[in-house]
């Protein structure tokens, strides 16, 4: 059977708004496809199993949350210094505002990896990719700062994301640029 890419994603789509909206339990085929609004019966002709499905809308999550390859363009014209990794780190947190449905989602993939073990395996290969993936990027650009640099800013900013997308009353008292900075300024260290 040929698969129609667009569907597939537009099926993707549709589970990270389930996951997002009703949590994994509620991430049947039946509520993909209405989701969707495709015919019954669709999802399950492109996802073998429920765990296939999860680390897909896995990979898709990461794909909706990587900054435009313009964005990324137009901040590595700016020099590369503590500033611009301050920007990134505010970019991460517009892009979570612009799509907080794909970090709900990635939420309840994680709580359901706890349970999955062959999505636990999937989903740590997904996001263990795209950590060594923000490294290497690091390292590419020449911005400041190490491989364990980048570790924390990644722990950081999950948990900083988190917090404002599940009890955003802990966060919103702060001045966010400031925690963003001190952040930024604490990881990298004196220039």
């Amino acid at each position: 059977m040929v698969r129609n890419e667009a569907r597939r994603t537009a099926l993707l789509d549709a589970a990270i708004d389930v996951l997002a909206e009703e949590g994994a339990r509620g991430l049947t085929y039946r509520a993909i496809d209405a989701k969707a609004g495709v015919p019954a019966g669709t999802a399950s002709n492109y996802f073998a199993s429920r765990d296939d499905l999860m680390s897909e809308v896995a990979i898709r999550v990461t794909e909706r949350l990587m900054p435009s390859d313009e964005s990324i363009a137009e901040s590595l014209a700016l020099p590369r210094d503590k500033s611009l990794s301050v920007k990134f780190m505010h970019d991460i947190i517009k892009r979570a505002d612009a799509d907080k449905t794909s970090y709900l989602a990635l939420m309840e993939l994680r709580l359901e990896a706890t349970r999955r073990p062959d999505l636990r395996t999937a989903l740590t290969r997904t996001m263990a990719d795209n950590l060594e993936f923000n490294i290497a990027f690091n390292e590419d650009s020449k911005l400041p700062g190490d491989r364990m640099t980048v570790i924390l800013m990644y722990f950081a900013m999950t948990g900083l994301i988190y917090e404002r997308l599940t009890l955003p009353g802990i966060v919103e008292p702060m001045d966010l640029d400031e925690v963003v900075e001190v952040l930024v300024d604490r990881a990298i260290g004196p220039s």
